[in-house]
């Protein structure tokens, strides 16, 4: 499907990960998604991509929430980790 799901690597790889999902298919929008401290660089790989790559592109949606996510060991507790989802879209 046309999700990007943004990890630790650098920026360049998530925004080239963009621009093959939109050239390789037929596609007209591709979701990146992140979560916790991941979600700097999807914001700045959805940037990247919309103003030095792709300038017809347009953010159409952008969803954010939390997941409670299971204890660590160690932790007694759940732990909130927030999320984002950002829709980009080409005109």
């Amino acid at each position: 499907s046309n999700i990007v799901y943004i990890g630790q690597k650098p920026t360049m790889n998530y925004v080239l990960a963009v621009l093959t999902n939109f050239n390789s298919t037929d596609t007209k929008e591709v979701t990146i998604k992140a979560r916790g401290q991941a979600i700097s660089i999807a914001v700045d790989a959805a940037e990247i991509a919309r103003h030095r790559f792709m300038k017809e592109l347009t953010i159409s949606k952008i969803n954010i929430g939390t997941e409670e996510l299971p204890p660590r060991e160690g932790e007694n507790k759940n732990r909130n980790v927030s999320t984002i989802e950002i829709t980009l879209t080409r005109q």
